[in-house]
């Protein structure tokens, strides 16, 4: 339930939030992270490093508390969380490639960076840092000072249409493409809302997002060659997705409806969240 809060401050909060987040964005795109390291990993990082940093700074500011509070205590409850998010985000993710691939409405062909144990663990640790740092920025502190205040409604609908919309300056995007990420984002403010905690949501963000490079698929307009193979279709954009890949298909559209239905339905544990349950005022 919402809590009663003077508008004023929560606009503050969160407008200090983005500010930061900005202003450390700007300051690690000056510095060239993306030329030194490339333009997937070092935005990746970039994202991921100014969303903590933004996310230390708010709170330390407005709760007087560490990073972890916004959802990132480790303990068993975390551990069943984080499971439960992996197996719907690589089930999800398997079944909207698999399907096609079942039925030669795509083909794996060879193609794209040979496979190396190397590139795999690199690609790996990037999508760590890729998926913990959108769920720490769309999920962190300021998301959490919107639920607290605003209610589940009013918070997660248009913080997952946000998510959505700024995917459309990645490359190729499509209305069906922002639709879909849009929902991917509402549904991991609904992971949060019932685990309390972002093991959940970074568990089936990474789950999904680590998937699709296997099959040698679009990575929301991104291609990563980790295994030697690239899936080819034989199928319109509309199954397809085109250059955005998967996430811009009415197949992945219908997944994203039956994944809404396993978070509904897994056995997640909540959590005690500090910032919701024993919000600091000062």
């Amino acid at each position: 339930m919402p809590t009663h809060a003077d508008p004023l401050r929560i606009a503050l909060q969160v407008g200090l939030y983005i500010f930061f987040y900005l202003l450390f964005l700007t300051f690690f795109t000056v510095s060239g992270m993306a030329y030194l390291l490339g333009l997937f990993a070092g935005s990746a990082l970039g994202v991921f490093i100014s969303a903590v940093a933004t996310n230390i700074l708010t709170l330390r500011i407005y709760e007087g508390r560490k990073l972890a509070d916004i959802g990132f205590h480790w303990n068993p409850i975390s551990a069943h969380n984080l499971i439960w998010g992996l197996v719907g985000g690589v089930a999800s993710a398997f079944v909207t490639l698999a399907s096609p691939l079942a039925v030669r409405a795509a083909s794996l062909q060879p193609g794209g960076a040979q496979a190396h144990w190397s590139r795999f663990v690199w690609i790996f640790v990037i999508l760590i840092f890729g998926a913990a740092g959108e769920e720490v920025l769309f999920r962190g502190y300021g998301f959490q000072v919107l639920l607290r205040s605003m209610g589940a409604f009013a918070t997660i609908l248009p913080v997952g249409v946000l998510f959505g919309l700024l995917h459309w300056f990645n490359p190729h995007p499509t209305i069906t493409s922002v639709a879909n990420t849009a929902g991917f984002g509402i549904l991991f403010g609904y992971a949060f809302l019932r685990s309390r905690d972002l093991w959940l949501p970074f568990g089936l963000h990474f789950g999904w997002n680590f998937t699709l490079p296997l099959f040698g698929a679009y990575l929301s307009g991104i291609r990563i060659g980790v295994t030697g193979y690239e899936m080819h279709w034989n199928a319109g954009t509309l199954w397809s997705g085109g250059e955005y890949g998967p996430e811009g298909s009415v197949l992945c559209s219908a997944v994203l409806a039956a994944l809404f239905a396993f978070v509904w339905k897994a056995p997640i544990r909540p959590q005690r969240n500090l910032l919701l349950d024993e919000p600091v005022e000062k």
